[in-house]
């Protein structure tokens, strides 16, 4: 009987946890997002202590774009012509970043969005962390 009580906690404690995202949180994703970690389906974590390409949204009336860049030491970015177009979608209290390609179409639900802390998680629930990117320069 304990043994379930303490399970029925824990349940609730985990949906209570949820962020609840509204639209004025959509705006939030609009800048430069580098990744912190990914939290595998098994429990696995993986770590990014740096990364050689960020992620620049922009997001207005719920399209917009996806571009990877990679910053340089003078502060400028490099990128290549492959740009992920994207929507926001809403469905049962989710919200979805639908992207879109020449390649192909997917979708990951956002579960946390923060000023500076993103939480996106794909089909094959792996969650992707992310961080507001502050950029640097040498010059």
């Amino acid at each position: 009987m304990k043994k379930a009580l303490y399970i029925l906690v824990l349940s609730f404690l985990f949906v209570g946890c949820k962020q609840t995202i509204t639209d004025q949180d959509i705006n939030k994703i609009n800048g430069y997002w580098e990744i912190e970690k990914v939290l595998l389906k098994d429990g696995e974590k993986k770590d990014y202590k740096m990364n050689e390409t960020v992620d620049h949204f922009q997001v207005s009336n719920n399209k917009g774009f996806r571009k990877k860049l990679m910053p340089q030491f003078d502060g400028t970015y490099l990128t290549n012509d492959v740009v992920e177009k994207i929507s926001i979608s809403s469905k049962d209290g989710s919200y979805f970043i639908n992207y879109s390609t020449s390649y192909g179409k997917w979708q990951e639900e956002i579960v946390e969005i923060k000023d500076s802390t993103l939480v996106l998680k794909n089909k094959e629930e792996q969650e992707y962390y992310y961080k507001k990117y502050q950029g640097f320069s040498l010059k």
